[in-house]
């Protein structure tokens, strides 16, 4: 049966500065300024949100990447020199960087070079990172009159501690792929050639899981504090879920079975 035009809601957009592609159980972003090394304009912005949306609408996995080489090379500066005070406070950037982090599935952010500004605080928000050899995070607003407002003085903190959050905040330290994978910020440091596959893989095995688990998983653990209340709140609902018994059940009859051939040492 064709599908229509409402199940293929990614097609009907018409990005600028986005390539967007699904797939069964996910959504492959790449961010597409090459003129301006993907900088995070408020076009871009805009178009984000309506990934989101849909995200929010029909949960799926989100992959988000650069292209040509580069994560993103930080926000717009011509539209960061226009904003003023009204604009600031409306959060344009860190309202969507939120929403990135608050969505139902796990986000992973596959960096191949430069992320910087705006574009260091959009990984920040993935939830797990993987890095090229020539991957370079680094927050260098303070050099430009203002700070990292869309969560890099907070989540980098809680990323890789009060330390090296400092030296990058501070000081203008860029985190290099190796310093970016001491450290913690990221999962891996892959080929260039393997970046978007080892990506793919990482998605396939979270896939493999129980999607209402991971989303109580990130619930639970995305929210400040001990929370044992809300942790057996979110199993409560997990216990009583068909996949939880399907699953279980299947691991059990394996179980079984590997035990039976043990026992009777491969025997029929």
């Amino acid at each position: 049966m064709n599908k229509t035009l409402a199940d293929r809601p990614y097609e009907n957009q018409l990005y600028e500065t986005l390539s967007v592609e699904e797939r069964t159980d996910r959504v492959v972003v790449t961010l597409r300024r090459p003129a301006a090394r993907n900088a995070i304009n408020g076009r871009m912005i805009a178009e984000l949100h309506q990934v989101c949306e849909e995200l929010e609408r029909a949960p799926k996995f989100l992959l988000l990447t650069g292209h040509g080489g580069v994560f993103a090379g930080g926000a717009d500066i011509g539209e960061l020199r226009a904003r003023g005070r009204d604009e600031a406070l409306q959060g344009i950037n860190s309202r969507l960087f939120e929403r990135v982090r608050r969505l139902p599935l796990p986000t992973v952010a596959a960096v191949p070079g430069w992320a910087l500004g705006g574009g260091a605080e959009l990984a920040y928000a993935c939830d797990l990172r993987i890095a090229g050899p020539d991957a370079v995070f680094g927050n260098p607003e303070p050099g430009l009159g203002i700070l990292a407002a869309a969560g890099a003085c907070w989540r980098l903190r809680e990323l890789v501690g009060e330390s090296v959050a400092k030296q990058v905040l501070l000081a203008g330290r860029t985190l290099d792929a190796p310093a970016a994978l001491a450290c913690g910020l990221v999962m891996d440091v892959v080929p260039m050639d393997r970046l978007i596959g080892e990506a793919h893989a990482l998605l396939d095995r979270m896939a493999r899981s129980s999607a209402l688990a991971l989303r109580l998983t990130k619930l639970v653990t995305d929210a400040p504090g001990a929370h044992p209340v809300a942790d057996d709140l979110a199993q409560a609902v997990l216990f009583e879920s068909p996949d939880k018994e399907e699953r279980m059940t299947r691991f059990l009859e394996k179980t079984e079975t590997a035990q039976k051939t043990e026992t009777t040492g491969g025997r029929a």
